[in-house]
């Protein structure tokens, strides 16, 4: 089977793009069958990394990044002038790859890359998938799904954003999450990490922000960390460039709260079991983030990224907290405002075990599989591979 994708900028683009690949191989294999991918996306990005370090064939196009803004005049920016002459000569680059390739179908997972391999993939009559990560429908998909995209959503909430023509096809999928983070074991995760002061008898909260780290995120916690290790402990993904000060803080807590605090620039290979002991998350609310803890049944504190692209923390985590699968942290965070937002999570089981449960309703782990059963509809399956 041969397999165009296509998305990318961010790591909510890029890396469900990458699981719904490998998920795509392991069932082709399953039945005997090879797959071949091109990746298309922008040069010197997070997905040409991504599909290099994973062996996937990678070619660049131009592309166009709209700048959005409320005042009109701002739309016509030289920046975003310029970039939109961008648009008609990466729509031409990847007709030329789409028609070489002669893929079965295109996956699409947003981002302005995705724009050009979109609209050649429907001049080569060439089907094309397209997944939106976020509840919101993001500018790229929007317009793709105007170009007879068949859409694969997170969200039900979402179907109602589509263009008319584009509801009757469309299937919610759920957002791919990486098997690994579904596989996790709480009893390994002190030892992995070398949390020997961790106290089995309390909860755990996991905090992060990030790969990064957030300040923000990072600056809230340390105020309220006393108050916090009397009732839990604590892992803390704070960032490289965060570490030292944080360090420097936490060495004025006392001896028996200090031991409950693990602080780390990074989470690597342990995360899936860190998620698995933790009772309570606080972190930010991208897509991929919501997908993993909803996929895991996990109580969260959500404090939204206020310079997002369309808003689309915000509306994340106020779907939630609708729902009673989160609490949302939005405007001016303070240490007292994720204390309230913490207390009842930690001092009641029940209650962060009710939220727990309707976040697992919005979780899919499934959602992979699902995206992969898409990919292989149409015809593309088996016998017919060989069109």
């Amino acid at each position: 089977m041969r397999l165009i994708v296509t998305g990318g900028g961010t790591g909510g683009h890029t890396y469900p793009a990458l699981t719904a690949v490998d998920a795509l191989r392991s069932r082709l294999q399953e039945d005997g069958w090879g797959l071949e991918v091109l990746w298309i996306g922008s040069a010197d990005s997070l997905e040409s990394r991504v599909a290099r370090d994973n062996g996937i064939a990678f070619e660049a196009v131009a592309t166009g990044k709209i700048r959005r803004s409320a005042n009109p005049v701002k739309l016509v920016s030289p920046a975003n002038v310029r970039d939109m002459g961008n648009v008609p000569r990466g729509v031409a680059q990847a007709h030329r790859l789409v028609s070489a390739f002669s893929p079965h179908v295109v996956l699409a997972t947003g981002g302005y890359v995705a724009v050009p391999v979109g609209l050649a993939a429907k001049m080569c009559r060439r089907r094309l998938v397209v997944h939106e990560q976020t509840v919101r429908l993001g500018l790229a998909n929007r317009l793709l799904a105007r170009a007879g995209a068949q859409m694969a959503l997170s969200s039900a909430s979402t179907l109602d954003l589509l263009p008319a023509q584009a509801r009757g096809t469309a299937v919610v999928t759920g957002n791919p999450v990486r098997p690994q983070v579904l596989a996790g074991r709480a009893d390994r995760a002190a030892g992995a990490l070398g949390f020997e002061g961790h106290d089995p008898a309390l909860p755990t909260v996991y905090v992060t922000g990030g790969a990064q780290g957030s300040v923000q995120i990072n600056t809230v916690v340390a105020a309220a960390l006393p108050w916090l290790l009397e009732r839990a402990n604590v892992v803390h993904q704070c960032g490289p460039a965060n570490l030292e000060a944080l360090r420097s803080a936490a060495g004025n807590l006392p001896g028996e709260l200090a031991r409950r605090y693990h602080l780390t620039g990074f989470v690597r290979e342990e995360l899936a079991d860190v998620l698995a002991l933790a009772d309570a998350v606080v972190s930010r609310s991208g897509a991929g983030t919501i997908a993993e803890l909803t996929a895991l049944g996990k109580a969260a504190v959500l404090i939204p990224l206020a310079s997002s692209a369309g808003d689309e923390q915000a509306h994340n985590a106020r779907h939630l907290q609708q729902a009673g699968a989160a609490v949302a942290l939005e405007g001016e965070v303070t240490a007292q405002r994720l204390q309230e937002a913490l207390g009842p999570l930690l001092e009641d089981p029940r209650h962060r075990e009710g939220m727990a449960a309707r976040a697992r309703e919005h979780g899919r782990p499934d959602a992979a599989r699902n995206l992969v059963d898409m990919l292989l509809d149409g015809g593309v399956r088996h016998g017919s591979l060989s069109g």
